[in-house]
């Protein structure tokens, strides 16, 4: 459905306020069990704040997301690490339990973390609605929360609904040849 990952790199700036994002998307050689990395800059505001971080994530072959880092320019950090099984842990080694089933990652300002269970869950027309638990983390507080998220393919490798649990908000979102959103409607738009 969609192509091999190669080397990548695509911009999004947000349709509201100031902002803009720079993601760099790679395979990696599996040293580390690793074998796609998403390593990103974004600067923008929430509320009026402005903000800047880097976010990266490491993904297994499946897109299964193995660990991510998000750091903001002021010195803030969460470093979190997964099984990929559905069970997080701090780099302490100490277990989050109150993630338990989450696989994804939902990281707020980016339109990138929606690829992340589009490529992992390959999903066809045909296979109906999936409905996730999402590891949702906002770039003001960095916080994580757990937050119900429903996906649906409209069109087989080119567009798919994203949709809150609480009905609260739904988008449909238009998707390239390596799975990455083309427009976040009321969101963002790639450059």
């Amino acid at each position: 459905m969609f192509r091999a990952l190669s080397s990548t790199t695509v911009r999004w700036r947000p349709l509201e306020g100031e902002g803009l994002e720079h993601l760099s998307l790679r395979a990696l050689e599996a040293t580390a069990g690793a074998a796609i990395r998403a390593e990103s800059v974004v600067i923008g505001e929430h509320g009026g704040r402005p903000y800047g971080l880097r976010y990266l994530i490491d993904c297994d072959a499946n897109w299964q997301v193995m660990s991510f880092l998000i750091e903001t320019t002021d010195g803030r950090a969460l470093h979190l690490l997964s099984d990929r099984q559905g069970h997080w842990r701090d780099l302490n080694g100490v277990a989050l339990p109150e993630f338990d089933g989450c696989i994804d990652i939902d990281l707020a300002g980016t339109p990138f973390t929606n690829t992340l269970p589009i490529r992992r869950l390959k999903l066809s027309r045909k296979a109906g609605t999936a409905k996730l638990k999402m590891l949702y983390v906002p770039f003001d507080t960095f916080q994580p929360v757990i937050d119900g998220q429903h996906y649906t393919c409209l069109e087989d490798g080119r567009l798919y609904r994203y949709e809150a649990e609480d009905r609260s908000f739904a988008a449909d979102l238009p998707v390239d040849e390596d799975g990455l959103v083309t427009d976040y409607p009321t969101l963002f738009r790639r450059l």
